[in-house]
């Protein structure tokens, strides 16, 4: 865990059997448009807060799915809400806009994957969007 930071924010599923707290600054915030995004959330898109994995601590059942090699899809296994997803190196973890207690605290900097995005979807002209994953 990093040490305690004046930035603190929480989150969790449904039910409340899972919750997380967050310390720190995002790494980034974004919006996903990829297929597999569109998959595992049931929508058009994936709006997440990424963050260093040891940033973050996870409390109640966790259900795991190995989406890709890299990616694992977190869940509550009781409710079934989606709530993050998280290199399977272990370094980061994204948690989901939606499930956060204040989902407005966090707007996306950066769309990824636009060439997935579906066609009625539209975010805004400000918003720097990159065809596939973000440059380097």
């Amino acid at each position: 865990m990093t040490e305690p930071s004046a930035e603190v924010f929480g989150g969790g599923c449904m039910c409340g059997a899972c919750r997380y707290e967050a310390h720190g600054e995002p790494i980034d915030v974004r919006v996903c448009h990829c297929r597999k995004c569109q998959k595992a959330t049931g929508a058009p898109l994936y709006a997440r807060v990424r963050m260093p994995s040891d940033a973050v601590t996870l409390s109640g059942p966790v259900g795991w799915y190995p989406s890709s090699e890299i990616i694992l899809r977190g869940f509550c296994p009781t409710c079934g809400t989606s709530l993050f997803s998280k290199r399977a190196d272990g370094s980061t973890i994204s948690l989901m806009m939606g499930s956060l207690d204040a989902p407005d605290r966090f707007a996306p900097t950066a769309q990824i994957w636009m060439s997935s995005k579906q066609a009625w979807v539209d975010l805004g002209g400000d918003l720097p969007g990159y065809e596939g994953p973000p440059p380097a």
